[in-house]
């Protein structure tokens, strides 16, 4: 079967997306807000640009995004700065005006003189006076007295901390350091609150919602944002139509019927990644224990049921550790199963890989155990200038110091080379398999290469600089070529136990891949509309990430496929080894369509997230999205391996059972009860008074919002006891006391399974 115009429409899609994603994002980049030198109205110098980047870097080794959010990227308990900020010393500016009149505050006047001081402050705030000439901003002396009086606020928020912010005393002492982020905290308001020259929106889109300053949706985020539905609802006709056409019962006719893998020996290789799958659970069950914390701290502060963590372990490591650990063991656990599925496809062990495999893992424990270390004591501010580099960089999903980073792709190229050499011999036989041996290779290639991405902004890079590249790792290595991964590898795996056609299965991954890219990779825009981009960014994200949520409508039939797999034990007894590993992949489906389709979207078009950025609605979206598809995939392709070593040997199931169904309940009841209601409280607040208010602490220690973040713990103890009997299980499978006395004829050897794990 030819897959030629597969190929060329993959390509075209590929070439496409990336030259409008690279020179958008270069016209981004190059129109980024300025970091000028503030100069008062009778030429004071108030601060210039290097204060500013060096508030960044303040802000950044402190953990940055992992506290507080700035233009709405970060975490949820601490303000966002920037709208903070902006409302701040805009009722500063009010207060002095009316004082000015003879009043004792700006809400003593009545209803026209407070409108006469509105229209006053949106001139002045609106107003852009940046000289690129000079690279000057001039500011009148009242904008300088309300940025001296915030400095002093925000010195005392980190320096004496706050508990409705999780910030603990001492976070921040040094009073230059101080007075610089204060400085970058003004920057991001300025930005979100000055036209850009030659329009009448910000240079942050109107973001954040501040009425005091008429920042409201600009035209385009609503223009857009209608037209996104109209392409939604296209998109989805086109392929439902598309997939009616098509001939149907590609499915392989008969199952076999023995197990493929009982005729195969696993490779010393094969063998090695077990202990990779073992550090899996373990980074897990951590990540999981920081995820309370941090969830907890919500309430309390600095303290867990009146134990004062916070003082060792602050909300800003807790929320760095939970979010860097759960993509390290996400990817752990796919880069694995690539290194068992490479030897199993292409039927070839090269010499030494086995060495190889351990010197990875190796660098995978150092990598993580030094990142660990270095996040604690950069936030902690024990390395000085080295923060950078060993530390925090303060950016969400990337918060593991540069060193660490550099380590990781060494890492990930090293992973690459050990695929490669595996799948040399099978790439280089013409058979029917090839094709689908070809997309593995370059699914394989794009881990790397899409993770150096991270690697293209430096320590003193501007923040839009910083949040392009950021989104490319975070959208298009973690949301998608790793899913594109795999996607290649479980049809592998299918095919290898004959459960699918090679025909069938590469068809499949060829199209869902181009349908998945093709709005995937400009979709990354998403992300962006209010970070500093252009008005084109809106457009391009609005409708290219309408176009992701398309190919989630067969999602179903994905679902109802894999779950005939796993009941066909009618036809092949054996099938029902691998039940538990499958249903694992129907959750990835059924999350997959809640948490990135009917969740991705409802914060995805322009208008929507422009009242819901920085809010629970992202957080809801991240937990069923990222743990939901594919961390229930991790866990899928971990059993599947598990479960492929020693095809012959019977598993107690009852855990299985017991952990999938409590994680998925678990999960399903954390965002219901907790995480979505306390987005949409907060998305109310948000349109009616602004999203300093909805991030406020006025508004989220109310007696309600404070029993809504109780409401996680029935969802939390559950999705915890799942992951404690789904890691007692693994620990079982290595000591072998998790396998039946008698599975086809064999008696489970716990000798044998230490060996096998051991790889040694």
């Amino acid at each position: 079967m030819s897959y030629k115009r597969y190929w060329i429409a993959l390509a075209i899609v590929v070439v496409a997306s990336f030259a409008v994603l690279g020179g958008v994002g270069r016209k981004m980049i190059s129109q980024a807000p300025p970091l000028p030198d503030v100069y008062t109205a009778d030429g004071q110098l108030l601060f210039n640009g290097p204060t500013i980047t060096n508030g960044q870097n303040v802000w950044q080794s402190l953990g940055g995004q992992e506290i507080g959010t700035v233009w709405g990227h970060g975490a949820y308990v601490a303000p966002d700065w920037t709208a903070d900020w902006l409302h701040r010393e805009s009722l500063i500016l009010l207060d002095l005006w009316a004082q000015r009149a003879g009043a004792a505050n700006f809400a003593s006047l009545n209803l026209d003189q407070q409108a006469v001081l509105k229209a006053r402050l949106i001139r002045e705030m609106r107003r852009n006076t940046y000289d690129p000439a000079t690279n000057r901003v001039i500011v009148s002396d009242d904008v300088a007295t309300a940025f001296h009086q915030l400095e002093d606020y925000y010195a005392n928020v980190f320096g004496a901390g706050r508990t409705a912010y999780a910030i603990p005393p001492g976070a921040l002492k040094n009073p230059v350091k101080q007075q610089q982020m204060a400085a970058f905290f003004w920057w991001t308001a300025w930005a979100a609150h000055t036209d850009r020259p030659g329009s009448s929106v910000s240079y942050t889109n109107n973001w954040p919602h501040e009425p005091l300053v008429a920042n409201q949706p600009p035209a385009s985020a609503i223009l857009w944002s209608v037209l996104s539905f109209v392409l939604l609802l296209a998109g989805i006709g086109g392929l439902v139509w598309w997939y009616a056409s098509q001939e149907k019962g590609d499915f392989h006719p008969a199952f076999p019927k023995k197990d493929p893998f009982l005729s195969i020996a696993p490779t010393p290789s094969q063998r090695a990644t077990m202990k990779y799958f073992l550090v899996v659970v373990l980074m897990w069950g951590v990540q999981i224990l920081m995820g309370v914390l941090t969830a907890h701290y919500g309430v309390e502060g600095g303290g867990f049921y009146g134990i004062p963590l916070g003082k060792i372990l602050p909300y800003a490591i807790t929320r760095t550790w939970h979010v860097q650990l759960a993509i390290l063991w996400i990817a752990t656990s796919w880069l694995a199963t690539g290194l068992y599925v490479a030897p199993a496809v292409s039927g070839h062990e090269p010499k030494g890989q086995r060495m190889g495999v351990n010197v990875l893992f190796g660098a995978l424990l150092i990598v993580v155990a030094g990142s660990l270390a270095g996040e604690w004591m950069g936030i902690e501010q024990r390395l000085g200038n080295l923060w950078f580099w060993f530390g925090d960089q303060g950016y969400a999903y990337l918060d593991l110091g540069r060193f660490w980073q550099i380590l990781l792709f060494v890492g990930l190229v090293l992973w690459l080379f050990l695929m490669v050499r595996a799948l040399r011999p099978a790439l280089t036989r013409d058979s029917e398999s090839r094709p689908l041996m070809i997309m593995f290779l370059i699914s394989s290639i794009a881990i790397p290469l899409f993770y150096a991405a991270g690697l293209m902004y430096g320590q003193r890079s501007e923040l839009v600089t910083a949040e392009y590249w950021r989104w490319w790792v975070v959208h298009l290595w973690v949301e998608g070529f790793f899913e594109v991964f795999a996607t290649v590898v479980i049809a592998f795996l299918f095919t290898r136990l004959n459960l699918l056609e090679i025909r069938s299965a590469t068809r499949t991954v060829l199209f869902s891949t181009t349908i998945f890219l093709s709005g995937g990779i400009i979709g990354t825009f998403h992300h962006l509309y209010f970070a500093g981009s252009t008005p084109v960014v809106i457009a391009l994200g609005a409708v290219f990430s309408a176009l992701e949520v398309v190919p989630l409508t067969l999602i179903g039939y994905e679902a109802w496929e894999n779950i005939r797999l796993a009941r066909g034990k009618s036809e092949a007894p054996w099938v029902a080894n691998y039940k538990w590993p499958i249903y694992f992949f129907v959750a990835v489906a059924f999350w997959n369509m809640v948490g990135a389709g009917i969740f991705g979207f409802l914060i995805n078009p322009p208008v929507a997230l422009y009242y819901l950025q920085g809010l629970n609605l992202t957080p809801l979206h991240g937990h069923t999205a990222l743990f939901g598809v594919y961390g229930m995939l991790g866990l899928g392709l971990t059993l599947f391996c598990l479960r492929a070593v020693r095809p012959g040997m019977q598993w107690k199931e009852s855990p299985l059972k017991w952990s999938f169904w409590l994680l998925n309940i678990g999960l399903g009841l954390m965002a219901m009860l907790s995480m979505f209601p306390i987005g949409l409280l907060q998305t109310i607040a948000s349109i009616q008074r602004g999203t300093w208010y909805a991030r406020s602490a006025e508004f989220l220690q109310t007696p309600t919002m404070q029993t809504l973040r109780w409401m996680r713990v029935p969802g939390d103890v559950l999705f915890a006891a799942g992951c404690v009997i789904l890691g007692l299980f693994v620990i079982g499978l290595l000591t072998g006391h998790s396998y039946a006395k008698a599975g086809s004829g064999r008696i489970a050897n716990k000798k044998e399974e230490r060996v096998l794990v051991a790889g040694d």
